[in-house]
């Protein structure tokens, strides 16, 4: 589960943690039906300043949360 915040989303690991992360990127698939969401968790810039960046499908509840899944297929990677 995920809960948006301006620039940020919180989710919930597989660890029960809450990770706060920066939103770098978001996009809307027509081809796909889905929106995705390019991120990076706040603090975790190597010795470099380098961050890893996650991305994940989001979909948005009323409630203002929502749902992140894995990007599985190599079509969406390509896209």
């Amino acid at each position: 589960m995920a809960q948006l915040k301006e620039n940020q989303l919180v989710f919930v690991d597989e660890n029960q943690n809450e990770v706060l992360c920066d939103i770098l990127f978001t996009y809307e698939s027509e081809e796909f039906g889905k929106s995705y969401v390019f991120f990076t968790p706040v603090g975790s810039e190597d010795e470099e300043g380098r961050r890893e960046v996650a991305v994940a499908s989001f979909v948005q509840t009323e409630d203002g949360a929502g749902e992140l899944e894995p990007v599985t297929t190599d079509e969406e990677w390509d896209m």
